[in-house]
């Protein structure tokens, strides 16, 4: 891949930014509120100051991941992949914390986690870089399924 032009540069800002901030848009219209601090939590629920910074960071790797195949494979499967995983992510948080439905969220999580799965499969074969950028993400919300999952069974 050459280099990124001003257009392109502006692009992956456009990109990051969709993200990032559809991602606060979202983690502040359903914050965890009362609601949450009643759930049962196993010992290995983190501590509410994690996600905010963890998050970010992976907004920021999903950003750069989706321009990257934006740029080079806009009409591919892998492109698709990309926006079907950013629409689970934003359905999880109105699911869980608006909804108070942690059941329907295990749903959409489960369903996210093989879209990011997925993208990573079509990327790896056109951009190994983007494919690359996910593998946290994959980490994280394996993570976050399994806690998620957790929180069904303890309440």
């Amino acid at each position: 891949m050459n280099a990124p032009s001003q257009g392109s540069r502006t692009a992956l800002a456009l990109f990051i930014a969709l993200v990032v901030l559809g991602g606060m848009a979202i983690g502040f219209v359903t914050r965890p509120g009362d609601w949450y601090l009643t759930l049962n939590k196993p010992a290995f629920n983190p501590p509410g100051w994690v996600f905010g910074p963890v998050w970010t960071t992976l907004y920021v790797m999903i950003g750069a991941a989706g321009w990257r195949l934006w740029r080079a494979h806009r009409n591919s499967r892998a492109m698709t992949l990309w926006w079907t995983q950013l629409v689970l992510n934003y359905l999880w948080s109105p699911a869980f914390f608006g909804l108070h439905n942690p059941a329907l969220a295990l749903v959409v999580i489960i369903a996210l986690l093989a879209a990011i799965i997925a993208t990573i499969a079509a990327a790896w074969r056109l951009d190994r870089t983007a494919a690359l950028l996910f593998l946290p993400y994959a980490a994280w919300v394996g993570f976050a399924t399994v806690l998620n999952a957790t929180l069904v069974a303890l309440n």
